[in-house]
């Protein structure tokens, strides 16, 4: 998988748009970090120049079984542990199970959303 591709299933989720919130850091890396959001909640962030890996976010229940499970997933650098992680690419992991793993990141953001913005974002849904 590559950083198109990634894009493309990201923004394939209803409500999802990107952006690059970080040009002014003072890391290249986080000034190249490219954030997802569904509406105004993050889901993923992935650097687009490295690709190595995305941070997403997870249930606290599942972080410490996915981290026994898989090798790909990590602590989330400069997250809140509890509730984000790395799952690096391009390893044993299967593409197929990383874009499970951000599906799922996505339905965590939902959830979070007020009533009125789930409902906003049924429509914009229905729209596409």
């Amino acid at each position: 998988m590559n950083i198109e591709e990634f894009r493309e299933y990201c923004l394939s989720l209803g409500g999802v748009t990107d952006k690059m919130p970080f040009g002014k850091a003072a890391s290249e890396f986080d000034r190249n970090l490219l954030v997802f959001y569904v509406l105004d909640k993050w889901f993923c962030l992935v650097n687009i120049d490295e690709f190595g890996y995305c941070i997403i976010r997870c249930a606290p229940d599942d972080i410490g079984e996915l981290q026994a499970r898989y090798d790909e997933v990590q602590p989330a650098y400069h997250m809140n542990k509890k509730h984000w992680i790395n799952v690096y690419f391009n390893r044993s992991l299967s593409d197929e199970t990383v874009l499970r793993m951000v599906k799922a990141s996505y339905d965590i953001a939902v959830a979070t959303l007020t009533k009125k913005q789930r409902e906003s974002l049924r429509e914009l849904q229905e729209e596409m």
